[in-house]
């Protein structure tokens, strides 16, 4: 049970931790409205782990069948999905400096901690790496005897929590982040820039591997 424990924390975090698109995005997205969005937002990326966690415990060696004939036309969709999510961040930033400076078009509707969380799931689903990684994960790690339920359901509560505890630090930077970036110019800035990491980040996901 607690080697279970274990690799669902290191599977958890190592699938979270790397800088992403899905993390510049919740960074910006926090910045930009509030901790309470910001912590929704992350709520809906260890939502995705966690699913993803569980298809590959039930999954088993089937999943390596299903994912190698669609990896491409995921890795497709993914990239397109996040190049207009940067396209849209920028041009909603740039929109709504332009409308605080000339104070002619209202504001921008807020965004719901719901639309968040679904928002931020939908994207953490669509990445064709995080079930890759559980899969290879689960494979790599299974030895003669298959893990029973109980050590199986451990691994993907754990997996969850350390995605979804550090989503949350990611969420707090972004807060902090914005209180200090209180003017329109920095909140431009942050959005601009979180926008062409997530650019770069969808053009890498179309770069053949060595």
């Amino acid at each position: 049970m607690t080697a279970a424990l274990v690799a669902g924390l290191l599977a958890g975090y190592g699938i979270a931790m790397p800088v992403g698109a899905v993390a510049a995005y919740l960074v910006a997205l926090t910045a930009r409205t509030s901790l309470k969005v910001g912590a929704a937002a992350a709520a809906g990326v260890a939502t995705a782990d966690g699913l993803y966690a569980l298809i590959a415990v039930a999954g088993g060696s089937a999943l390596t069948g299903v994912i190698t004939p669609i990896a491409l036309p995921l890795r497709w969709v993914s990239a397109v999905v996040l190049m207009a999510l940067a396209v849209h961040g920028g041009a909603g930033a740039i929109t709504r400096f332009r409308d605080r400076r000339t104070s002619t078009r209202p504001d921008t509707a807020p965004v719901s901690p719901a639309r968040a969380y679904l928002g931020l799931l939908g994207m953490t689903m669509l990445n064709p790496l995080t079930i890759t990684y559980f899969a290879a994960l689960v494979l790599g790690s299974r030895t003669t005897a298959d893990p029973g339920l109980p050590e199986q359901a451990v691994f993907v509560l754990a997996a969850f929590a350390a995605s979804a505890s550090w989503q949350l630090l990611l969420a707090g930077g972004g807060a902090v982040l914005g209180r200090a970036l209180t003017g329109d110019r920095g909140r431009l800035i942050t959005a601009l820039a979180s926008s062409a990491l997530i650019a770069v980040l969808a053009v890498q996901l179309l770069i053949p591997e060595s």
